[in-house]
C-alpha cells in the first residue's frame, strides 16, 4: 500500500533532523541533485539521501511516495530553474527562443539528473507553467490551435531530446569525452578525398562544429518553419 503523503505545511512543523535541519521537498530535491552529480543515477537511493540529510530514510516517504515520485520532482525542479526570472516580451519568436535555450541549459547543467528525467512527464507545477507559457505564446502570436499544438509538440520534444543527448555526453568520464572529441581530428580529418570526398571537404568545419551542441541551430530551424507557417496563414483571427 502506498504511504500517505503529509501536506507540506504539516511537514514543516515536524521535529528537525538530528543535525537541526527541518526537511522540505525542496531540500530533499537539492540533496538528490547533489547525489546525482556525485554518484550518477545508480547512487540515488533513500539510504544515501537519509545519510546526506542526516535523517532516517523512512522519513523521506512523508514527502514522496517513492523514488519515482522524487524523480518527477527533480525533473520539475529543473524546469522551475529554467523558468526562473523569465517573462514573455510579446515577441513570440524571441520568447520561444529564450524558453528553449533556458530549458536546455537547465538540463545540461545537471547532466545526470537530465538523463533520469528528460523523458518523463511530471504533471507538476513548473512543467504545467512551462506548457501553459509556450502554448500562450503561440496562440497570442496568432497560430491556429492545431498549429499551436503541432509546434508546441515539436518544440518541447526537440528541446528535451537535445538536452538528453547533450547531457549523456557530459555525463561521460572526462577521458572518454576527450577521446570521442579527438576522433573528429584523428580519424575524420585524415580521411582521403578519394574515398570520402564529402567528409574530407567538410572535415575542417566538422572538427569544430561537432564539439558543440546542435540545439541552437535546430531551434532556429524550427522557429524558421513556424514563422513561415504563420506568414502563410490567411489574414483574420486564428
Amino acid at each position: 500500500m502506498a504511504k500517505q503523503v503529509v501536506p507540506e505545511e504539516k511537514r514543516r512543523r515536524r521535529r528537525p533532523t538530528r543535525s537541526g535541519t527541518v526537511l522540505s521537498e525542496t531540500l530533499i530535491v537539492e540533496a538528490a541533485l547533489r547525489l546525482l552529480r556525485e554518484h550518477g543515477s545508480a547512487g540515488l537511493s533513500a539510504r544515501r539521501l537519509g545519510l546526506a540529510l542526516d535523517c532516517d530514510p523512512s522519513t523521506l516517504y512523508r514527502y514522496f511516495r517513492g523514488m519515482d515520485e522524487l524523480t518527477l520532482a527533480i525533473g520539475d525542479a529543473l524546469i522551475g530553474e529554467a523558468l526562473r526570472g523569465w517573462r514573455p516580451t510579446g515577441e513570440w519568436r524571441a520568447d520561444l527562443h529564450a524558453v528553449g535555450l533556458r530549458i536546455h541549459a537547465a538540463y545540461v547543467a545537471h547532466p545526470q539528473a537530465a538523463q533520469l528525467t528528460a523523458s518523463r512527464v511530471t504533471g507538476r507545477a513548473n512543467e504545467l507553467a512551462a506548457d501553459e507559457a509556450v502554448l500562450d505564446v503561440l496562440r497570442t502570436a496568432g497560430f491556429p490551435l492545431s498549429d499551436t499544438v503541432r509546434i508546441y509538440h515539436a518544440f518541447i520534444d526537440q528541446t528535451l531530446a537535445f538536452a538528453a543527448l547533450d547531457a549523456a555526453a557530459l555525463a561521460l568520464p572526462r577521458a572518454v569525452q576527450r577521446a570521442d572529441d579527438a576522433i573528429w581530428r584523428s580519424t575524420y580529418a585524415r580521411l582521403p578525398a578519394e574515398t570520402h570526398p564529402r567528409i574530407a571537404e567538410a572535415a575542417p568545419l566538422l572538427s569544430t562544429r561537432m564539439l558543440t551542441s546542435a540545439y541552437p541551430t535546430a531551434l532556429e530551424m524550427l522557429l524558421d518553419s513556424a514563422q513561415a507557417r504563420l506568414a502563410a496563414l490567411p489574414a483574420g483571427p486564428a
